[in-house]
């Protein structure tokens, strides 16, 4: 019987709520990254977030301590990308986002066009323009492909909530009748496509995250070992109202490296 720490096996690790709370880093995570880059563990961070590209997450997390580098990075943008790739190589998009998620379309070969496109994409922005939103509902309408990189209907700002993707995708939906296919967490294509890019196999792996209802169900339904912290969006007696469970339940990251398996 073999007897190791779970620092040993592949991490899929959501960014918000798991490394950083409100821009800064949570304790003991910085240590963490530094572990898993010490002993050679191969990881990936997650986000949901498809404004910004790697390079710009990654160099986010530098600056408040974190030693990490883009290839690091894996966004909902990254996945959307590589969804509409294998859908339809060279396909044609309207997107309605931010720099992020254009680069990450660019990158595969999709032309950016109003005119005629393949499929709409809809991802985060700071600033939806009501404008582009009636055109994406037009494009659904005459059968151009509805795609979103997130279902997460709000995100917290300084004053509150603010609508997100998801809420944004429900007036296109609304006003065409046409549901959008939502690649990012808790989407198990997310998943498969971060494990394939670390070159391991869902056995080998974990998914750390915050959330019960995108984190843990898409580690669960992907088949990793699951980890849920207490340092973000759920608490501990929220776990209770969801049908499924995670495999281990910690107060945050850095508790990780104390958990031993048998294997």
């Amino acid at each position: 019987m073999k007897v190791e720490s779970l620092m040993t096996i592949a991490h899929l690790l959501d960014m918000d709520g798991v490394l950083i709370r409100g821009g800064q880093s949570i304790a003991g995570s910085i240590d963490y990254i530094a572990g898993l880059l010490a002993k050679g563990t191969p990881f990936r961070i997650f986000t949901n977030n498809s404004r910004l590209t790697p390079e710009d997450h990654a160099e986010r997390l530098r600056t408040i301590g974190f030693s990490v580098q883009p290839e690091h990075i894996y966004t909902s943008a990254l996945a959307t990308a590589r969804f509409l790739e294998l859908q339809k190589p060279g396909a044609s998009a309207f997107v309605i986002g931010d720099y992020g998620l254009v680069h990450a379309l660019r990158n595969v070969g999709c032309r950016i066009t109003e005119f005629s496109p393949d499929f709409v994409v809809l991802g985060d922005t700071l600033s939806y323009h009501y404008e582009q939103i009636v055109t994406g509902a037009y494009l659904v309408a005459q059968g151009a492909r509805f795609l979103a990189t997130n279902s997460d209907v709000n995100c917290p700002n300084e004053r509150g909530l603010r609508p997100a993707c998801g809420a944004v995708a429900a007036l296109i939906e609304k006003t065409t009748g046409r549901q959008p296919y939502f690649v990012g967490k808790p989407n198990a294509f997310m998943m498969r496509n971060a494990l394939a890019s670390l070159g391991v196999s869902a056995s080998d792996a974990i998914m750390v995250g915050d959330r019960m209802d995108t984190d843990v169900v898409a580690g669960l339904e992907s088949g990793l070992r699951t980890a849920l912290v207490l340092t973000g969006a759920t608490m501990r007696a929220d776990i209770e109202r969801f049908p499924f469970r995670p495999d281990y339940v910690i107060e945050r990251l850095a508790d990780l490296s104390r958990i031993i398996i048998e294997s």
